[in-house]
């Protein structure tokens, strides 16, 4: 077993490494060379600092509380505590904490990577887990605190990890002072972050929503909506019907007379694959969009549907930004997410290394200007569709929040996306204004590995991890690409670095109430 997960290690490395010789030049990385130095002194200095804070931790064991009781379960944390710690510089000067205490919303891989950086920042943590988890879930032993959440057993998200107000009461009771969504869930519930300032508001309590406005994910939510403010903001859409009238024959008439066809039926509130229908023909187009209503209701709890022209062979490209309460926003490039199954990304890389430099360029503004044009404020990936035959490229969707493949942005360009959503929430201006100074250095990708049933057509499997090993040590450090302690890293060839991500160990049971996914790997060439 890892025989073979080393030569899949090597495989992606060298795919990064190749990748990377393509589209860096050599004068370019030179340029980096000086920063790339000083990231070396920095960690360094950072490293001490943070070994003499981690044997203060040490000294006081993590504690994990149940809601379900007053008696605290105490854990022996001193390893956990001393594996994840983060030893990566930052791009803030500042060590001033944004917050003393945040609550993490989530479960598994996300939860753990915002807990890693939280640790990294000296911010005390509290975790939620649902009964499937249970307290010894990996999530809720790195964290200080844990609370049960979900009432009569249900560990389905619907009586778990969607359960919002009874997430802020857990927050109020704790002292946390912020909330991070992560990913999934509750992450792009306008609901829920309009909830969480008005508790602010009418509490004594301080508590503050990691990510956007609550206008904000309500714009960009709804597909429909989104391509209306992206249009008036001259922001390139793809052609297609995104109207309000739902009438069954008159959508057929707008697809036959105005889309044309190969076309796509998509639920305005989808996301993840759901909802969506490829279509090619005039006589299957009802059925199709009847199947197609239906999954969006029950899946998103609304049944309209908007028509896009289907691209032959587009290239799907995603622009990473990050915008501040200050005016300032940034893109940190884009990432290629084109390899996927039933819609869902599984491999990416960073940057995409057939875009030339005039359209990369032009795509980064144009999500800026898709950001602004809602006063995003936060992280947040604006998607596009290109198409390579003629340079074209159009606004696809924004999604509010942390991508599952920001993994990759960090690796070059040496961010840590988590701290600046910390940060930025907390009223800090971003410690970058100016777009020419957003390194880009070297070549990554991420493959994301599931549970699947290879015998019934790779459908998620379910059952206990028998035996998890991966080639890396996992969840070590936050952001490798610093070029200095690669403690949460494996050199491979020359500067080459791999990184795990994962929210499971041995013993774990993955269940049907959550998503698939064991790990990420992520590998990085200079």
């Amino acid at each position: 077993m890892f025989a073979l997960q080393q030569k899949c290690l090597d495989l992606a490395t060298s795919m990064a490494a190749a990748s990377s010789s393509s589209i860096i030049r050599r004068h370019r990385f030179q340029c980096y060379q000086q920063k790339i130095r000083r990231f070396h002194k920095m960690n360094d200095r950072h490293h001490r600092q943070h070994l003499l804070k981690t044997s203060s931790l040490l000294s006081s064991p993590s504690t994990l509380l149940s809601s379900s009781s007053s008696t605290p379960l105490c854990h022996n944390n001193k390893r956990l505590t001393n594996r994840f710690f983060s030893s990566n510089p930052s791009y803030y000067s500042d060590d001033k904490k944004p917050f003393d205490k945040v609550l993490v919303a989530n479960r598994g891989e996300i939860a753990c990577r915002v807990l890693r950086t939280c640790r990294g920042m000296g911010i005390q943590t509290v975790a939620i887990y649902s009964p499937a988890d249970g307290p010894n879930s990996l999530h809720a032993r790195m964290a200080d605190e844990c609370f049960m959440i979900g009432s009569g057993g249900s560990s389905s998200a619907a009586e778990s990890y969607l359960r919002g107000e009874e997430v802020i009461d857990i927050a109020l009771r704790s002292g946390a002072q912020a909330i991070h969504p992560g990913y999934g869930f509750l992450s792009e519930n306008a609901n829920f972050a309009e909830l969480i300032q008005k508790t602010s508001s009418f509490t004594s309590h301080e508590l503050a929503f990691v990510g956007p406005s609550p206008s904000a994910i309500l714009s960009m939510g709804d597909k429909s909506h989104s391509k209306d403010i992206m249009e008036k903001a001259n922001v390139c859409t793809t052609p297609g019907y995104h109207g309000t009238n739902q009438d069954p024959e008159y959508l057929l008439h707008e697809a036959v007379h105005n889309v044309g066809f190969p076309l796509l039926i998509k639920a305005t509130m989808g996301g993840g694959g759901k909802g969506m229908r490829l279509v090619y023909t005039e006589h299957e187009f009802l059925s199709a969009l009847e199947s197609c209503q239906r999954e969006a209701l029950n899946s998103f709890g609304d049944s309209n549907v908007l028509l896009e022209k289907y691209l032959i062979d587009p290239r799907h490209v995603e622009v990473q930004i990050v915008a501040d309460s200050h005016g300032n926003c940034l893109y940190l490039h884009e990432r290629d997410c084109s390899l996927q199954r039933r819609h869902q990304k599984i491999l990416e890389e960073a940057p995409a290394s057939y875009l030339s430099s005039s359209i990369r360029q032009q795509m980064g503004d144009m999500a800026v200007k898709a950001a602004n044009a809602v006063q995003y404020v936060n992280a947040g990936t604006v998607e596009f569709l290109f198409d390579s035959t003629s340079d074209d490229f159009y606004f696809c969707e924004m999604n509010t929040r942390l991508q599952v493949e920001h993994p990759i942005t960090e690796l070059i360009t040496g961010v840590d996306l988590v701290e600046w959503q910390l940060r930025i929430a907390a009223g800090e201006s971003l410690p970058i204004t100016n777009q020419e100074d957003v390194p880009c250095i070297g070549h990554a990708m991420e493959a994301r590995i599931y549970a699947e049933n290879t015998r019934k057509g790779f459908i998620p499997a379910v059952g206990k991890v028998w035996h998890h090993s991966p080639p890396v040590q996992p969840n070590v450090g936050s952001v490798p690409v610093s070029h200095g302690n690669r403690s949460n890293a494996v050199k491979t060839k020359g500067e080459c670095i791999a990184r795990v991500d994962t929210g499971l160990q041995t013993n774990d049971v993955l269940t049907v109430h959550y998503d698939p996914m064991i790990s990420k790997l992520i590998v990085h060439a200079p």
